[in-house]
């Protein structure tokens, strides 16, 4: 065992996941909750919880004091992040090497890299791989000549252009700008924005990427010097530039025959570049965004595990949490160099929202719950549910509307599509409004099953009748 006990500092179905491949090691859990989740599945799942307060994310979940409270209370002497909440807060990870635990994770020295994108362009340079072009600094907005000084800027670099805040995530604080006169507005509004939500008010330029694809390649890496890529997810079905659905390999045409394979060894290549120069340590995506001709540009880091790592799991056969347990325990990882991926896997979030009318959340109850066509959960070879819900469970306001992640394998890319389509067709959520009905139009979509989307896609599908 990595460890004896692990606190697990998260909720739904990311705590879920992480339970599981626990308790299959033999290693106790502990769960923390809210004020709203003290019958939840995360909670009964493990084998203690303790409540860390009131519904809000921040009396709760973001609440460093309480969260170590357990921590000290329960003796355990590991902490898992999960994603999203406090998974990239470097204070928090130094806050529980203060407590006396391991924060299974990046170092914060590297949550601080790649944390702010300011930093993570620099470092990404650094190694010799190219980010979107744009500005490597934030760009000065208080004073006129900073003003000028971003246009010509965003002339030089070519319009339309994206504005976006230094600290934002998830389309947060981030605003296309067609032409010179919608600068300034687009500048203020984002600082603004990042400065609400972040605590950040830095905003920088990017080339806006027409069509763009969004893939991002898994990394990860260990304290022995060992990195690996373990394989490319295609993340392009997007609203409100977050993700819906998630597969891999990537269906992209660029990716296709003798010069696809070179250009995604090449890709592999350039992610680890940037994660070597900065010592990273445990799993992480390195994303990066793709042109209409297949030009990969870097994005960000994300340094924790992603929702959509079950897709990386099912291709390679890996437990990615429990290569995380083992990271964190000082382990040497596997030689994964000669990684075999076997077959095509894709992931469906589903949501409790509405497509029609802008996928609006949509909080309710669900009184109804199968998964499948069977009672119960599914973890098998071909088909896996990861649902941080069960019946009588309520979709509130205070978290983030999804229900669960259906993911599906199959020997050829139809054959995964058609698997997850089957699932999706024998789920009932009642009477919560889901995206079900949605996927699986997108999933019957001739564009989707030529593999020929990008991130706007899934916004344009939504308004056909």
């Amino acid at each position: 065992m990595p460890f004896e006990k692990v606190l697990v500092c998260n909720r739904g179905e990311i705590a879920r996941r992480v339970i599981r491949t626990c308790k299959r090691l033999g290693i106790a859990t502990v769960a923390v909750h809210s004020e709203a989740d003290p019958d939840a599945p995360h909670v009964t799942d493990a084998d203690e919880a303790v409540l860390v307060g009131p519904a809000p994310p921040k009396d709760s979940y973001l609440n460093v004091d309480a969260i170590l409270g357990a921590l000290r209370k329960t003796g355990a002497k590991a902490v898992h992040p999960g994603y999203g909440f406090l998974s990239e807060k470097s204070a928090f990870a130094r806050a529980v090497a203060d407590a006396g635990a391991v924060f299974i994770g990046p170092s914060p020295d590297t949550l601080d890299a790649f944390g702010d994108k300011m930093k993570a362009r620099h470092v990404a340079l650094s190694a010799g791989t190219s980010p979107v072009p744009g500005t490597d600094e934030p760009i000065a907005i208080d004073t006129p000549e900073g003003i000028a000084h971003a246009k010509a800027i965003a002339a030089s670099v070519g319009y339309p252009i994206v504005v976006k805040a230094v600290g934002g995530g998830g389309g947060i604080g981030m605003q296309v700008v067609a032409d010179e006169a919608g600068v300034e507005r687009a500048l203020k509004s984002c600082s603004d924005r990042g400065k609400a939500s972040f605590a950040d008010p830095r905003v920088y330029l990017e080339r806006y990427v027409s069509q763009p694809r969004h893939i991002e390649v898994q990394v990860f890496c260990d304290t022995h010097g060992q990195a690996f890529a373990l394989g490319e997810r295609e993340c392009s079905v997007q609203r409100r530039h977050q993700k819906i659905v998630e597969e891999s390999p990537s269906p992209a045409a660029f990716f296709a025959g003798p010069e696809g394979e070179k250009r995604r060894q090449e890709l592999y290549a350039a992610a680890l570049r940037v994660v070597k120069k900065v010592g990273y340590v445990g799993a992480g995506t390195c994303e990066f965004i793709a042109d209409d001709a297949g030009n990969l540009f870097f994005l960000e880091v994300n340094a924790r595990l992603q929702v959509e790592h079950p897709v990386t799991e099912m291709v390679t056969g890996l437990d990615l949490v429990e290569l995380q347990l083992r990271v964190a325990a000082g382990e040497k990882l596997p030689d994964l160099s000669n990684l075999t991926r076997k077959g095509h896997s894709i992931e469906a979030r589903i949501y409790a929202e509405d497509p029609s009318k802008g996928f609006i959340p949509k909080p309710g109850s669900i009184d109804e719950l199968v998964w499948a066509g069977g009672a119960g959960e599914v973890q098998s070879r071909v088909l896996r549910v990861e649902s941080g819900v069960k019946a009588g469970s309520k979709i509130t306001p205070y978290y983030d509307p999804m229900i669960a992640k259906v993911v599906a394998w199959g020997e050829t890319r139809d054959a995964a599509i058609g698997e997850l389509d089957r699932a999706l067709a024998g789920t009932v959520i009642a009477p919560a409004t889901t995206n079900v009905a949605f996927v699986r139009k997108l999933l019957a979509s001739e564009e989707f099953r030529a593999g020929n989307y990008d991130t706007k896609f899934a916004e344009i599908l939504a308004k056909r009748p």
